[in-house]
This record gives structure tokens, sequence and C-alpha cells, in this order.
């Protein structure tokens, strides 16, 4: 089956969304910013967020000097899962220490632009806006030091290098975004 959303290699939708930090955040003013932006599909609820939410910080760490940020985005239906409202996000962002900024798309049409499914799933965007990876953070889950493929830090050091990306698409694994 085909994926809908923003091919790798197309310019990603832009948006304006509302973060836990009480501003409004517009992704054309992170990619003035930043060489690299990680927008990553997450949620409060998910098993899988929570194994790779410590690898997550560490990669905004290790990148963030370089030219990096990631931006989490929660798109999930909070009347379904109310561990998934906006006032828990702030919760969950503050008991997680979140070193990026968590956004939440409450009509869901960001997630369905990008064409996200699964929490958490990462896009990978150049300074231009362009999709460069799509996917998985990296090949275990369970487990972080059985990781022997690191999808995402290898495409964020691939691009900031200025090179092509070698590995541009995985499948992402984790909870299904929750739609209304």
């Amino acid at each position: 089956m085909e994926k809908l959303g923003t091919p790798i290699g197309s310019y990603a939708p832009d948006f304006e969304l509302p973060g836990v930090d009480g501003s409004v955040h517009h992704l054309a003013n992170y990619l003035k910013r930043f060489q690299a932006v990680g927008v990553v599909f997450m949620c409060n609820h998910c098993p899988y967020v929570r194994l790779y939410l410590e690898r997550l910080k560490q990669i905004q760490d290790e990148f963030q000097k370089q030219g990096l940020t990631l931006i989490g985005i929660n798109a999930n239906d909070d009347t379904h899962y109310p561990d998934d409202s906006f006032e828990n996000m702030k919760q969950f962002a503050a008991d997680n220490q979140l070193n990026f900024s968590y956004l939440r798309d409450v009509s869901q049409d960001v997630a369905r632009s990008f064409g996200a499914e699964r929490t958490p799933e990462v896009f990978l965007l150049d300074q231009q806006g362009v999709v460069r990876y799509d996917g998985a953070i990296d090949d275990n889950a369970q487990d972080a030091n059985a990781v022997k493929m690191s999808y995402l830090k290898d495409a964020i050091a691939e691009l900031l290098a200025g090179h092509a990306i070698t590995v541009a698409s995985t499948e992402a694994i984790g909870c299904s975004v929750k739609w209304r």
C-alpha cells in the first residue's frame, strides 16, 4: 500500500502549532535558525515513545550545536485517549525534562499532511524544508544497548555533512497515530 503524505525529496508542509511552553511554533522559523529539523510524531501514552525518549533527548544534545533541533508533535485524538490532552502534554514534558519543543496538532492536519502513521515516527528536514528521511529512530526499540542501526543519527550526520542520506526511509515501529 502506498503511503500518503509527504514523500522523501518533497517540501514538508508548513505548520503553526501551540507548544507546551505557551508559545506558537512555526516551522518556517525553525528552518531559518537550524540546518536540520527532526519532526517527531509522538504522544504521551505510547510505550514505544517512552522507550525512545532518552534516545531522542540524547540526539538533541548531541546534534544541537551542529545545527539540528527536534520538534515533538502530538496529533493523537485526546477524546478517546485523554492521556494525550494538551494539559497532560505539559506534565509529560516537565516530568520527562524534554529538551526539545513539544507541540499539539489538535486538528491532525499536520500529521495527515506529513503522512505520519506511528508514534514515534521521524521526518528529518533539511534547511529548505525538504524531507530527507522518514521512519524509525533506530532498529531496537526495546534495548538501546543492542542497537545495530541508528537510522536517525546516521541520517542527521550525513545531512549535516552535506552528504546524501544512505538510508532515507525505514519502517517506523510504534503505536498507530490515534485518528478521530
